[in-house]
């Protein structure tokens, strides 16, 4: 935008526009001095992120990067908003998930959270983690159903889980017509979770009831959170989503639905994570593309998504599990922006159990700070308009629309199921990312990254146990660190101690300490505890150094140059003072005595896995 002062001079009128090639040559001058000599497009690829999903985040974009019409707030193709205010009157709403078995328990945790912000609640009725049907009523004592909506998760339990809701709200005098919320009957959804044979006759039972007596409450859910949760790609999600929603307006026209009622009987539920463009684009390109359906069946005034967004449990931690608070923040933001009707944040110690009232304090919270105080409900569409976000989402859709088609052509959502086709193509993609977790290519702050050793449990009441189902598996971004950490646990529980290294850093500080500080880390992220004292040793100190630090390994830090000098030497003297491994911080070279090298993006995993495996940690 020019800026023009009082004379209506531009202030912007010295300046000439810089050229791509002029920003590329910059760029490569940068590359240079880093000892990257990338020429042309291959200096802005070197800058240039994976998305996964055959997508790229490249450092610049600009007015070139064109994408389809995203329209108008509000209009078809609903890309920047399934309303024309967008969240601006009221905000998103603040749905908390309840998973109690103790109706009384479950009643105090949602009142408090009433009390304290939040808008609707999001109920597990029924089997192992859920307050029981008989206990649906005590649990909702004191709540006003027709302030606060209630959305169900009852999965084999939704026909008694919907009439004892539907009952209560009539013993209280709540008319039809002002009842809010979602049943959740999601047949296919429950399908992926347990590998049973989808049964869609008590959904289609309720969706007809909600289409003609309660014209406010939606009876079905397109979740694709189990996709999410073993290990699919945001396209993957979208397009799961997209199959199991056409696999249900089917069915509700041949129940004698029209498109639009039946569209109408439809909620979406995505998840939100830390990477907070790819949420943004996610949501704004889930909306292009049921909007394309919708159009096709001839619903297009009914093509606008209603979404619930729910931050991610895969990229929650078990270790370090206050920086979850971060992650739902940027998470909870994404969602947001990119225009969710609703969503959940995730209290930070979700993955250790049951959270307790500071934790679902600050999940509630999150939304709050976000729209009262950031403001991110006052604009409608925020980023509209921005090159990349736009150009993301272009890219996402059309990839997501590609995996829709496949799983049509496999004969749809269910046959895709049954036949294994989804849970194949989802394993493939977790076991690609699983490779660049334990590369580090992915970091986990905390787990992978900068891990504390020394931090204190946090110890929660354990979540009520779920039987092991036959379905898509859950994972998360920590579980292979998590195991190392485990057996670091153990030894230390056994032994007093931690697996320990020394590392034997090589010459003066300013040599040594990028790559001892680089090798700390890498051994904290498995457990080990590293020992850098002295601070510099050669081949005269080595062994002494080793044997007084009580390490049973060893790592050389050091320059590539003093390598060249020493490192033949101090490796043989570790490996007589009793090392049992020696490691080198540096890429792969030719040093005797020196077993396994440690460098930015080798196999972290592997390497520590090993190396426990060697000094007989369990």
């Amino acid at each position: 935008m020019t800026v023009l002062p009082a004379d209506g001079l531009s202030l912007a009128a010295d300046f000439p526009d810089p050229s791509h090639d002029q920003w590329q040559s910059l760029v490569e001058g940068v590359l240079r001095k880093s000892g990257k000599d990338v020429t042309g497009t291959a200096a802005e690829e070197a800058l240039s992120t994976e998305l996964g999903d055959g997508l790229t985040a490249r450092p610049l974009y600009t007015s070139d990067d064109t994408s389809a019409d995203p329209g108008f707030p509000g209009f078809a193709p609903f890309v920047r908003g399934g309303r024309a205010t967008g969240n601006t009157v009221a905000g998103w709403d603040v749905r908390q998930h309840h998973a109690l078995p103790d109706p009384v328990r479950l009643n105090e945790s949602l009142l408090g959270d009433l009390e304290n912000g939040v808008t609707s609640l999001w109920l597990a009725v029924g089997g192992p983690g859920g307050v029981p049907v008989s206990g649906l009523a005590r649990a909702l004592d004191g709540v006003y159903l027709d302030l606060a909506p209630v959305v169900l998760d009852a999965g084999d339990a939704l026909d008694p889980a919907v009439r004892a809701l539907l009952a209560l709200h009539e013993t209280r005098g709540v008319a039809k017509e002002a009842v809010r919320g979602s049943l959740g009957a999601d047949p296919l959804g429950w399908t992926a979770r347990t590998g049973t044979e989808p049964d869609l006759t008590a959904a289609l039972h309720w969706a007809q009831v909600c289409r003609h007596e309660y014209p406010g409450l939606r009876a079905l859910t397109v979740d694709a959170l189990p996709y999410h949760e073993a290990g699919g790609s945001a396209a993957e999600e979208l397009g799961l989503s997209l199959a199991t929603g056409v696999a249900y307006l089917r069915a509700l026209t041949a129940a004698g639905l029209s498109a639009e009622e039946a569209c109408r009987q439809l909620e979406f539920r995505y998840a939100a994570t830390a990477d907070q463009f790819l949420t943004i684009a996610k949501l704004r390109a889930a909306r292009r593309l049921w909007a394309r359906v919708a159009e096709v069946c001839g619903a297009r005034a009914a093509g606008a998504q209603h979404q619930h967004a729910v931050t991610s449990s895969v990229m929650m931690t078990r270790r370090d599990p206050w920086v979850n608070m971060l992650r739902t923040t940027l998470a909870c933001l994404g969602a947001g922006v990119g225009g969710a009707d609703s969503v959940t944040v995730l209290p930070f110690d979700h993955a250790l159990g049951l959270p307790d009232a500071f934790a679902r304090r600050i999940a509630r919270n999150t939304s709050t700070i976000l729209m009262e105080e950031s403001h991110l409900a006052r604009v409608i569409d925020p980023a509209g308009g921005s090159w990349y976000v736009e150009r993301l989402t272009d890219e996402l859709a059309t990839a997501a629309w590609s995996f829709f088609q496949e799983v049509e052509r496999a004969g749809g959502q269910a046959a895709a199921l049954r036949s294994g086709m989804v849970g194949e193509r989802i394993a493939a993609t977790w076991a690609a990312r699983s490779r660049d977790l334990a590369r580090r290519k992915e970091p986990v702050t905390g787990v992978s990254e900068f891990p504390n050793l020394d931090e204190r449990s946090v110890e929660r009441e354990p979540a009520p146990a779920v039987p092991s189902a036959g379905g898509l598996p859950k994972v998360r971004r920590d579980e292979a660190f998590e195991t190392l950490r485990a057996r670091s646990d153990r030894h230390l529980a056994a032994t007093g101690s931690r697996p320990k290294v020394f590392l034997a850093a090589l010459g003066p500080a300013a040599v040594h300490t990028a790559r001892a500080s680089f090798a700390a880390n890498l051994f904290r992220a498995g457990g080990f505890e590293p020992v850098h004292e002295p601070a510099s040793v050669d081949a005269s100190t080595a062994a002494g150094a080793f044997t007084a630090g009580g390490a049973a390994i060893a790592c050389l830090c050091s320059s590539d140059a003093l390598y060249a000098q020493q490192a033949d030497a101090v490796a043989g003297e570790l490996r007589s003072a009793g090392a049992g491994q020696v490691f080198l911080a540096g890429r792969p070279g030719e040093y005797s005595g020196v077993d396994t090298y440690v460098f930015a993006g080798c196999d972290v995993v592997a390497v520590l896995s090993s190396a426990l495996d060697r000094m007989g940690v369990a």
